[in-house]
């Protein structure tokens, strides 16, 4: 019920470090009700929900492998400025990371021609039953791995940080993809940098694996709270608010839980959701507002669009 929310702030978390400046909310619209200059932020963020999730369902029949890495960096960036960057394809020209030019980087990954090689043995590493550490460990230094070999023109973070998740899914760490780590990296964006440019520079490997497990932990720590949060927040608007609509209580409940995995909506959404008539459609959400559960984010006499702030704001 809630997994495309925490996917969503992922997205929206993800993309931001990568200088994308959208809103879970605005990204819950519809493209067409978003403005056009920032359509190219919302696609980023929507992409990287694509990519995720197409990348879970493939685990069910794909390896963790370069091959879908390669497929969530097509999605990635289809559709937006990168998308002239080789989708779904490590570079074949050299890439750096600050700087204008390549005199002035802050970092060179490796030359292009050694990048399959290089992408072969980390889809090795992470296969290796006979490295015994942790997964935890294991996948700190495949992310690290993963950042410094830069295999793509584009899009190398977010497909990095994507890796963290599909990892722990894939290992069976995770059920489901409720643990993200870019909100960590995003509030200590510096150390997250310096603590990678640590283990190039210096071979300390040790202070970055411990950066990541101290923002596991308190981001583990963190989603569970705010699932504790969730729950309470649900049985508060069921048995102080929902009870109240009597004999609408049956299809109330069925709106109400529609509401956490699409916490944006129309009244056309809610009428094709319940079967009902656009009275019937308008009323229980006019219900739903009266309530204070729905509030309304337009002016427009049609197409007016409602939110489930309580919920949102536990993302943020």
């Amino acid at each position: 019920m809630f997994i495309r929310t925490h996917v969503l702030k992922e997205a929206v978390v993800s993309s931001r470090i990568e200088g994308t400046r959208t809103e879970m909310q605005e990204a819950l619209l519809n493209i067409k009700d978003v403005r056009p200059e920032k359509r190219n932020d919302w696609q980023e963020v929507n992409n990287y929900v694509d990519a995720m999730n197409t990348s879970i369902q493939q685990l069910h029949k794909l390896p963790l492998s370069n091959r879908l890495l390669r497929n969530a960096h097509r999605e990635l960036l289809n559709h937006v400025s990168g998308e002239y960057k080789n989708p779904g394809e490590f570079r074949t020209s050299q890439n750096w990371i600050g700087g204008a030019t390549i005199t002035d980087a802050i970092f060179v990954p490796p030359v292009h021609t050694e990048v399959p090689g290089l992408m072969a043995d980390l889809e090795k590493f992470l296969h290796n039953e006979d490295i015994a550490v942790p997964h935890l460990v294991k996948i700190a230094v495949a992310h690290y791995q993963f950042e410094t070999i830069h295999p793509f023109l584009d899009g190398n973070g977010r497909v990095g940080r994507l890796l963290i998740t599909l990892y722990l899914v894939s290992s069976g760490i995770l059920d489901r993809p409720l643990l993200y780590l870019s909100e960590f990296f995003e509030k200590h964006k510096s150390l997250y940098y310096d603590n990678l440019t640590r283990v190039r520079e210096k071979n300390d490997l040790r202070q970055w694996i411990l950066f990541f497990l101290i923002a596991v932990e308190e981001i583990a720590n963190k989603a569970a709270a705010t699932l504790d949060r969730i729950l309470a927040l649900k049985e508060h608007i069921e048995k102080e608010k929902i009870i109240r609509l009597g004999r609408k209580i049956p299809n109330a409940k069925k709106l109400f839980d529609y509401l956490f995995s699409q916490p944006v909506i129309e009244v056309k959404d809610v009428k094709y959701f319940l079967d009902f008539s656009s009275k019937a459609a308008y009323n229980i959400v006019n219900d739903f507002v009266k309530l204070n559960i729905l509030k309304e984010i337009t002016d427009f006499r049609c197409n007016r669009k409602f939110v489930f702030d309580e919920y949102i704001r536990l993302f943020k």
